[in-house]
């Protein structure tokens, strides 16, 4: 077995969906050993969401990888004392309920952190565990709204439009998968844990960098602006004859060489409408138009042919489907195959960082709904018979 940066650490994972998942799931990647406790008795929300195969959620399954599994009745004493020892040896708890849902279930920081006094917590919500909206119901989309992401992506003169994926959801994990390591080399160091509160607002608002730094420098509020970049150009989506492909020739050598070698408009580089990159900017519509009126010219393969010959950054726009059958892509074993017990021969996505020393591994698929109820168990000194009794009872699903 290859060594893992991560083994050795044990996580309890409460939370389910997407961002707690997907935080978890990447820890379990790097070697954690993950521990994921649903809700009895039908388990994390996605296992009800679609597409199906053999009855199994891809969706669960695509961010579920290399975990355990128990299905565990929270509402009811016996399920609160089976945590807590599960919480006793744990080093991360990572959970997503609405603030106070915690405290009522007897399952906060301050009663973990009594139990063992090194845990790191970490709750993921959609405003955080302060704030006059802490209450309310966040998922991604309201945190897309509030934090002026939504307003910023689309069109020039249409709608605010919905980023294509749950960025905040993927946000929040990623601060969440730093924050935990952060704290937990804290802890290797000093011994002493911590309460980690990470909200999705936060996170994907964190990620609003430039568009920051145009607002508190010159008051600037960033507007719709299709594909083109805020303070480069040309740096942006681009129509040609049988489609369109993007062009990143920002900076003036890049542009003069655009001009010169690729679209055979010297003249350009006088033009006093494009003479300087911040001066383009301020032209970006005239200078779309023009550069598509070139681009009309030729099919988008023999563009990209030219631009990648000079240099030029360029890369198609792709469907989806196209992304994941990309040569570069899957040279980098970005799509990886698994047998899953029921669903059979699947797909999932690979691991973005490479490790030269302790790689991510797909060691395990997601586990069935209350996989490892009894291994668990036994592994907390539960008898054959209490764990049978504990099904009956209603605190374990069998």
């Amino acid at each position: 077995m290859i060594a893992q940066a991560l083994t050795g650490m044990k996580i309890v994972d409460l939370s389910q969906v997407l961002a707690g998942p997907y935080c978890s799931m990447v820890l379990a990647d790097m070697g954690a050993e993950v521990i994921k406790v649903e809700k009895y008795p039908n388990g994390d929300d996605t296992r009800q969401m679609g597409p199906y195969v053999k009855e199994e959620s891809y969706m669960y399954m695509m961010v579920n990888r290399n975990k355990r599994g128990i299905c565990l009745n929270l509402k009811k004493e016996e399920g609160i004392q089976i945590l807590k020892e599960l919480v006793k040896d744990a080093d991360v708890i990572i959970e997503n309920y609405r603030p106070g849902v915690t405290n009522k279930l007897g399952i906060d920081y301050e009663t973990l952190k009594a139990i063992n006094p090194s845990l790191i917590y970490c709750s993921i919500s959609g405003y955080g565990q302060t704030g006059p909206y802490k209450n309310k119901g966040g998922y991604d989309i309201m945190a897309q709204g509030l934090s002026g992401i939504m307003d910023m992506t689309g069109e020039r003169e249409g709608k605010p439009v919905k980023v294509g994926i749950a960025i905040h959801d993927i946000a929040a994990a990623q601060t969440a998968i730093q924050s935990i390591l952060s704290a937990y080399i804290y802890r290797l160091k000093s011994g002493v844990g911590q309460y980690i509160d990470v909200s999705l607002v936060d996170a994907g608002l964190a990620w609003t960098v430039w568009e920051a730094a145009a607002y508190f420098g010159k008051g600037e509020i960033p507007k719709r602006n299709s594909t083109a970049h805020r303070v480069s150009s040309p740096y942006q989506g681009f129509q040609t004859k049988d489609g369109s492909i993007l062009i990143g020739a920002g900076n003036q050598k890049l542009w003069e060489k655009f001009c010169l070698y690729v679209i055979n408009k010297p003249e350009w580089i006088n033009d006093k409408r494009f003479l300087t990159n911040s001066i383009r900017t301020q032209n970006v519509n005239q200078l779309e138009l023009e550069i598509e009126s070139v681009l009309q010219e030729k099919c988008s393969s023999e563009w990209l042919s030219l631009l990648d010959e000079h240099g030029i950054p360029c890369s198609p726009i792709y469907s989806y489907d196209q992304a994941l059958e990309d040569e570069h892509i899957l040279s980098r074993d970005m799509v990886l195959n698994y047998e899953h017990p029921i669903a059979g021969p699947m797909k999932t996505l690979g691991f973005p960082a490479k490790f030269s020393e302790t790689p991510g591994q797909l060691r395990s698929p997601a586990p069935l709904l209350g996989q490892h109820n009894q291994e668990v168990l036994d592994e907390l000194g539960f008898t054959e018979e209490k764990i049978r009794e504990l099904v009956s009872n209603g605190v374990l699903n069998n």
